[in-house]
């Protein structure tokens, strides 16, 4: 095959550049281990949320690995061969070590994070959350380049045909949607559960503080933060970033140009390094403001790529045209987290969350109206936005272009990631202050930073939002070249039948995992409200909780509920392909599509929203904590947790695990 050189890097340096980044992210790692974990009651408490954590993923990877081994050996004994049957394998245990290490590291900073603020302040305790969120941004670049740049590296010099490397490639990215299924879902069916149940029974009913030591919810609520946010949140994101990459390169490979199967690479692994500049920025920034550092952070790094990135294309045997695409990808992905930013970070009167709050001074009722209307409005920008990406990158780089401005948007995963994981790190630092009985100062710190982190977050959500409907389309193309399907158009029956196949799973998917959140949030206030009824003095003080059935009944309830909805996104398009055919399949995933962004975008936003709507009534509006009108917001924030952070981040990855199963299934329709 002709050897691919891109300006200095020859095709082995992403594999390299991922090595170099998990360098980065152990340092990090190191540096947040040197910090002092407090007193005992502080670690007792810390070390609860780490062996919770670390049972659940343990758990949940053990229940996992019949399940990619059934597809390793399914894809080998098909023919689709062995090869692509390895980057199954390596794709989930990729993703599996990246979502492990980050929730690790989470589990660790968040007590030194507590300890900073009570001995220290603010600025070192927005340094350590931020570094833990940092060790999960850098590991999913990381693995993603180890593992994705480690196979085309060896796939290149095994198989000389551009398009056998493309199929074998593509893989990958089934065994990294396989584990960020199970994760997302999973994380986010744990956390939920733990957190409208201890909220629901504790501050509603019981009347006790947020994160009182006497709620037995409180622990598996923290827990739920570094299964959900954290490791849930990183395998979403690598599966899109990692999603666009293969895309891209099926794309390129129709095409015949080797330059342009490594270009994705490339370009991912100089975004990582504008990630860890991005990092470096941050850090200098913190004692100026946490608001300003890291909105520096995000605007800055992929600013310093688009540079790096049209340097090195200009002088590398690659047209411009695909610069363009990179950087209409890249701004998009800019524009879509500053609209989400304003429909879910607001803190005056009359933006968006302070409607909602204000709404709160006339019941529930108007709080969800209000939500929801915000939440339905907060969808059409994006999708603006998200449309002229498509056209633009596509005008200038057709079809590739659409993948090439995915990976554009992805590239400075690292830091994006960082900034959406420092805020669970934060808010499980404020959970342990309260929990351990420091000083109010302390918790007054860790709010000011996890409210700035559901803001940072809330981007986050969007931005995935934004890269999975990218990634998702240019898989769909991919797959409409691999199964010879020329178009899809509106007034062929097979494609309208798909479509509304398709347009259908996504509700029938949020309606499971609600539903499921729904169910295990049941279990958790029924214990709850147990142990407060039954357990002496519990209520004074002068008791402890039995916090661990609490985890033990989030930890089945996630795991037994998150299966259902692993099967319909991996056996759909089996079903509908085989059965009806390629064309049917090209509608239902394009149906599918639709429906995910729509949906991910009205349940994230809408979630962010009414958490911060609650956040603005508790910091003194509208009357304050213990009013009806922050009791109204409450209920708001309570339907909204599972809506931002389980149903919602499922239809990222329920379009994306469609999309890459009809790609790698193309070849046998």
């Amino acid at each position: 095959m002709e050897t691919l050189i891109i300006g200095p890097m020859d095709p082995w340096g992403p594999f390299a550049t991922g090595f170099i980044g998990l360098i980065f992210a152990f340092i990090l790692y190191g540096l947040i281990m040197k910090f002092p974990a407090g007193k005992q009651s502080v670690v007792k408490i810390g070390d609860q949320i780490h062996l919770g954590a670390k049972v659940f993923m343990i758990t949940e990877y053990k229940i996992l690995a019949p399940v990619v081994l059934a597809l390793v050996l399914a894809c080998g004994l098909s023919p689709l061969g062995w090869y692509t049957a390895l980057a199954i394998a390596v794709g989930a245990l990729s993703s599996a070590i990246a979502g492990f290490i980050g929730m690790y590291s989470a589990t660790k900073a968040n007590v030194r994070t507590a300890t900073a603020a009570e001995n220290h302040g603010q600025e070192q305790a927005l340094s350590i959350s931020f570094f833990g969120g940092s060790i999960m941004g850098l590991c999913v670049a990381s693995m993603g380049l180890v593992g994705l740049g480690g196979l085309f590296f060896y796939f290149s010099g095994a198989m000389d045909d551009l398009d056998k490397i493309a199929k074998a490639l593509e893989g990958f990215g089934v065994g990294a949607s396989a584990v960020a299924l199970f994760s997302r879902v999973g994380g986010g069916i744990y956390t939920k559960s733990a957190d409208v149940g201890a909220d629901l029974v504790g501050k509603i009913e019981a009347g006790i503080p947020e994160d009182d030591p006497r709620n037995p919810g409180v622990i598996a609520d923290n827990v739920g933060d570094n299964v959900g946010d954290i490791a849930g949140m990183g395998s979403d994101i690598f599966e899109s970033y990692c999603g666009a990459m293969i895309a891209s390169i099926a794309i390129a490979a129709t095409m015949l140009d080797p330059n342009l199967m490594f270009l994705p690479l490339w370009l991912a692994a100089s975004g990582l390094f504008c990630s860890l500049i991005g990092i470096g920025i941050v850090r200098t920034q913190v004692s100026r403001s946490p608001a300003v550092a890291l909105r520096w952070g995000t605007f800055l790094s992929p600013v310093i790529f688009l540079i790096f990135a049209g340097v090195s294309i200009y002088y590398s045997p690659i047209e411009m045209k695909y610069f363009y695409s990179v950087l209409t990808g890249a701004v998009g992905g800019i524009l879509i987290g500053l609209i989400t930013e304003y429909y879910t970070g607001g803190d005056t009167e009359n933006s968006p969350v302070g409607k909602i709050a204000k709404s709160g001074e006339t019941g529930p009722a108007t709080v969800m109206i209000t939500g929801l209307s915000v939440g339905m409005q907060s969808v059409v920008l994006p999708l603006f936005v998200i449309a002229g990406i498509v056209g633009l990158s596509t005008y200038f780089s057709g079809l590739y272009g659409v993948g090439i401005a995915a990976v554009g948007m992805l590239s400075t995963v690292g830091i994006t990631m960082a900034i959406d994981a420092y805020g669970p790190v934060a808010d499980n630092a404020g959970g342990i202050a309260e929990m351990s009985g420091m000083k109010s100062e302390v918790r007054e710190i860790t709010d000011s930073l996890d409210e700035l982190g559901n803001t940072t977050a809330a981007i986050g959500k969007g931005f995935a939002i934004g890269a999975a409907a990218l990634a998702a389309l240019a898989i769909i193309a991919a797959y409409m070249l691999a199964a010879d399907v020329e178009q899809l158009s509106l007034d062929d029956p097979k494609v309208l039948m798909g479509m509304f196949i398709g347009g259908s799973i996504p509700f029938l998917v949020s309606s499971i995992t609600m539903t499921a959140v729904g169910d295990a949030a049941f279990e958790m206030i029924e214990e709850i409200r147990r142990q407060f009824r039954e357990i002496p003095g519990l209520l004074e003080g002068k008791a402890e909780p039995d916090n661990a059935k609490c985890v033990d009944i989030a930890t089945k309830a996630a795991l037994n509920k998150m299966l259902l909805p692993g099967a319909i996104a991996i056996l759909s398009p089996v079903i509908v392909g085989f059965v009806l055919g390629p064309i049917h399949l090209g509608g239902m995933l394009a149906g599918a599509l639709l429906g995910c962004v729509l949906m991910a975008l009205m349940m994230a936003n809408a979630g962010g929203a009414w958490d911060n709507a609650k956040k603005f009534v508790e910091k003194g509006n509208f009357g304050g904590k213990g009013t009806d009108t922050h009791s109204a917001t409450v209920v708001g924030d309570t339907v909204g947790d599972p809506f931002k952070d389980t149903s919602g981040p499922s239809m990222n990855i329920l379009i994306n695990v469609m999309a890459i199963v009809s790609l790698v299934i193309a070849p046998l329709l």
